[in-house]
Parts: C-alpha cells; sequence; structure tokens
C-alpha cells in the first residue's frame, strides 16, 4: 500500500475568499470545483508529508497548514498588499527554511516557507 497525497480540509461556505487566497493570492491551481467544494493544486512532485509538532518552532503556534513556494519574497509581497497581518517573520530558521506565519480568511494559521 501506498499514500499518494494528504489533502487538508477546510471547513467554509466562503469559497470565493478560498479563490482569491490561495488562488489569487498563492498562485495555486484550481483542479476542482462542485460548488460545495473546491480544490487547488500546486505544482510540482512532492511527495506526500503528514506532520505531528507540539509546537510550531520558535515559540510559535503549531501551524494549522504548511505551504512551501518557490518565492517566499513574492508571495509575502502579494499577502501583505492585500491587507493580511503576519503574525511572525520572515525569519530564516537554525534548520534551514525562511518562512512567514499569516492566517488565511478562515482563521487557520499558515507556515509560508522556502528551504533556504
Amino acid at each position: 500500500m501506498t499514500v499518494r497525497r494528504v489533502v487538508a480540509n477546510i471547513a467554509t461556505d466562503r469559497m470565493e475568499a478560498a479563490k482569491a487566497f490561495y488562488g489569487d493570492l498563492l498562485g495555486m491551481s484550481l483542479a476542482m470545483d462542485h460548488g460545495w467544494i473546491v480544490t487547488f493544486v500546486g505544482s510540482g512532485d512532492a511527495v506526500p508529508q503528514i506532520s505531528f509538532a507540539s509546537e510550531g518552532g520558535s515559540g510559535m503556534p503549531v501551524p494549522d497548514l504548511s505551504i512551501e513556494v518557490d518565492d517566499l519574497d513574492e508571495s509575502y509581497r502579494r499577502i501583505v498588499e492585500a491587507g493580511h497581518a503576519i503574525e511572525y517573520g520572515p525569519a530564516t530558521e537554525s534548520w534551514g527554511v525562511r518562512r512567514f506565519f499569516v492566517r488565511d480568511p478562515f482563521g487557520k494559521l499558515l507556515n509560508i516557507l522556502s528551504h533556504a
């Protein structure tokens, strides 16, 4: 048996907010839209991952989602320009990532990161 993917599901009826944040700001592609569920995908060949944590590192709470991007500065700029408050960072961490924390429109804490 092989796990092919792990999908986070966020309960909401605000699909347009999801499209604006994950599609427009983070540049993910809309893969499926049935009205009651929308799914976004990134590009690349990532191996499915699931993490369990007692803290988020650097004294931060555990984020709901970690999203790796290819251009952290551009992601940061777009999110700040859209009016979202940054809760941490950007910071270069001792374990080899550069990251910032922001809440999405649904209150989920996101760890937006790029490997240094």
